[in-house]
Order: C-alpha cells, then structure tokens, then sequence
C-alpha cells in the first residue's frame, strides 16, 4: 500500500479572512479552489509540494455562508467543522486543524485501522470541476464530521474514480503552479503517540514523526517570509 501526505487543512472562519492570514503568514496569495455542496464549504488551494512530500498542497477551507442546503440532505460537515470549539479557534485566526493522506487502496487503508479499534468513517465518492477537467475522488469521512485524535490522525483519499487506470492524473497538484512555498516536515504529537504510530505504519505512512505529549500538528513550511511553523491546538 502507498500512502503518503497529500495535503494540510487550515480552517478559517470566512475564507476571506483565511486569504488575508495566508498573505500575512506565508507571504502569498492562495490560488483558486471550490465549492463543496455536500457540506457546504468552499476553499483555496496551493501547491507545496517538496521532494520528500511530492504531491502536497495546502487547503484553506471555511463554511460557505452563501451554500443553500435543503433539510433533507444536510449532514454534519467534515473536518469538525460543525464544532463550536473548533468554531471557536479560528474566530480569532485560521489555524491549521488537520491533514489528509492519499493513499491507492482507500478501503483496505480503512480497513486496517478498523482492525485496530480506529473507525475512519465511510468512503464517500465526491467530485467538482477544476480548470483540468473534473476532480473526482474518494475520501474517508465520519457521520459526526470528526477528525479523530485532535486532528493527528489523516482522513484518507483516493484520487480519481474507482476504475482509473492513473488515479493521480487529475491530481490538484497538476492544476496548481509553483507557490514559493514547500512543506519540510510534519510532526505529530499526542497524548496517544505509540497508538498513532501504529496506525500510521499500518497504512503506509511510517516515515512521519509521531511523538508522545500533548495533541498537536507542526508543519514546517519553507515561504518567501522564510522558515515558518504551523501549529495546530489540540482541540
């Protein structure tokens, strides 16, 4: 099984306020994203793919205010995006809430973690139209939205559709320029580390640092405001 980052997810509480805290932070504007009607957010996109992380990108996603959906089909948004601490955090400033791996064989990535008493939630097949062509993919999401281990543990996705002979052809990445910005490392700490560990070598993602103290993602991004450090709360 090949897994590996795909990308981090910064949660904004509108996505104009995320474009102003990027510019500030990072030093760049983010490119184009989507809408995601499902769950009614929408998001920004850049490329920070490094040689050690060739396919990771960077999502700035907040709650569409303008999304309409009927009664009937809402469900509880992915990310914990429905969590009034999670809200909460990132009323003040976006901040960095999670990250998500790709990985080539989604149900049996799920699978394993279900063997170690970790629910990863549904694969949901969802698509949206890019300048590329239309984005098709599979990810993992709860029916309570949550991310699980305050945000350390990835949601898992599949590129492409199920029957793709070259998943990652439509790959954001393909769609997004160079930004000035590269990921350097990803760390994770919690309270829980060996069990994340764990569950992180058993999908093919044994070669990030998972340490044991209290629940937190550092990203280490290379920017044209030089070296900077993402922290992620615990919440």
């Amino acid at each position: 099984m090949k897994t590996q980052i795909d990308h981090l997810v910064v949660m904004a509480s509108t996505l104009e306020a995320g474009v102003q805290w990027c510019e500030e932070t990072l030093g760049i504007t983010p490119g184009p994203g989507g809408e995601h009607e499902k769950y009614g957010t929408h998001n920004r996109l850049f490329k920070i793919a490094s040689p050690k992380f060739p396919l990771a990108y960077f999502e700035i996603i907040a709650i569409n205010p303008a999304a309409i959906i009927p009664k009937r089909l809402q469900v509880t948004r992915w990310f914990d995006m429905d969590d009034p601490a999670l809200q909460k955090s990132v009323a003040t400033q976006p901040r960095l809430v999670h990250f998500v791996a790709s990985t080539d064989d989604i149900k049996a990535a799920r699978h394993l973690l279900r063997t170690q008493g970790i629910e990863r939630g549904q694969v949901v097949h969802a698509s949206r139209k890019s300048g590329k062509g239309t984005l098709n993919w599979q990810i993992t999401v709860r029916e309570d939205g949550e991310r699980l281990f305050n945000g350390c543990l990835p949601t898992l996705i599949q590129w492409g559709k199920p029957d793709a002979t070259d998943p990652l052809r439509l790959h954001p990445r393909n769609s997004l320029p160079r930004s000035g910005v590269t990921l350097q490392s990803l760390e994770i700490s919690h309270p829980s580390g060996p069990k994340l560990q764990a569950a992180c070598e058993a999908i093919g993602l044994g070669d990030i640092s998972t340490l044991t103290g209290p629940a937190r993602l550092t990203a280490t991004l290379q920017t044209p405001k030089g070296l900077v450090q993402l922290h992620s709360t615990g919440i």
